[in-house]
């Protein structure tokens, strides 16, 4: 099983729609783990590590997101796993 790391910034109406608690709930359906937050600027960075192919469906699911979410833009980072986490979190 490959793991991999995505560190995305997800741009447009994504706070106040429950962006991040929909964002924790799937990653952990998906046993991915990480964390979640909203930025100053408007924006949600969210970091997902785990097997390749759920940490490719976070990223793809983060072009949707909740349900009240109008996603602008999504930008991700390919990085190398780092096992750093203990599952997955909001952060504030």
């Amino acid at each position: 099983m490959s793991e991999t790391r995505a560190h995305v910034f997800v741009s447009g109406k994504v706070q106040g729609v429950y962006y991040r608690a929909n964002t924790r709930d799937t990653a952990r359906e998906k046993n991915v783990s990480g964390w979640v937050r909203n930025l100053d600027d408007g924006r949600v960075e969210a970091v997902f590590e785990g097997d390749e192919d759920a940490v490719e469906e976070m990223v793809e699911w983060c072009h949707e997101g909740s349900p009240r979410a109008e996603v602008e833009n999504v930008e991700v980072e390919w990085e190398e796993a780092t096992d750093e986490f203990d599952g997955f979190e909001i952060r504030y």
